[in-house]
């Protein structure tokens, strides 16, 4: 998880923690499980931890990953929420050997029940960071297959390789882009087929773009992002 364009840390950290807490997709929180930490306050304990890396070390690193995730799913009609709440935890607890703080959560929402697992990525005593490693996927993998094995769950026997992206395979539409939405809207404007430079930057405002229109005209969908020069 990386800092979101044109938010601060913490918000970056509150908008995704929040995702997974959502007491709509986890009865409520029952579904919850942390170690080392509050889910109440995680954000705020994981920007502290950060800021304590950076008292310890003097380092502080610019598009810094600020925590992980890994996605866990269950057959359907194969466990309960709470049996797949405690396989999330142990999974955490022994891929992380008890070095950052994580939260487990379950949602239900959907046919398959599965875990959104988020740690940390600045360790507990604030020294050091984790670090993603080579083919770390396949050893998250084979961590919940031998776990899911040890508690008699079935496993993907012979994985077909990279599948669709997590939003698509839920059955939502893929998110655009602030760029991809920009040029988008400048296709659509375009297809216009304005008379002059001028029309098209006009176009453009009449599509909800602002534009600053200056010696490299910039553009942006709304103040939530950052403006892009047009070139």
């Amino acid at each position: 998880m990386h800092l979101n364009e044109g938010r601060t840390l913490a918000q970056t950290l509150r908008d995704r923690t929040d995702y997974a807490l959502n007491p709509d997709k986890t009865e409520e929180r029952k579904l919850v499980s942390s170690y080392e930490c509050d889910p109440q306050t995680i954000a705020s304990e994981f920007l502290f931890s950060k800021r304590q890396y950076h008292t310890l070390n003097g380092r502080t690193q610019k598009n810094d990953v600020i925590a992980y995730q890994v996605r866990q799913s269950f057959k359907p009609g194969e466990i309960t929420p709470e049996d797949a709440n405690q396989i999330g935890y142990e999974f955490a607890k022994r891929f992380l050997k008890g070095r950052f703080a994580f939260i487990v959560c379950t949602h239900v929402d959907k046919a398959h029940i599965h875990n959104h697992i988020i740690w940390n990525s600045t360790a507990l005593d604030g020294k050091r960071k984790y670090r993603d490693f080579f083919r770390s996927a396949f050893a998250v993998r084979k961590l919940s297959d031998q776990i899911c094995t040890e508690h008699n769950l079935s496993v993907i026997e012979k994985p077909a390789g990279r599948g669709k992206p997590y939003n698509i395979w839920l059955g939502e539409e893929p998110k655009q882009s602030h760029r991809e939405q920009l040029r988008l809207a400048i296709d659509a404007a375009l297809a216009k087929q304005p008379d002059s430079f001028e029309q098209l930057l006009s176009l453009l405002e009449k599509a909800g773009c602002e534009v600053k229109k200056r010696k490299n005209p910039s553009l942006r969908m709304d103040k939530s992002h950052r403006i892009a020069r047009l070139d």
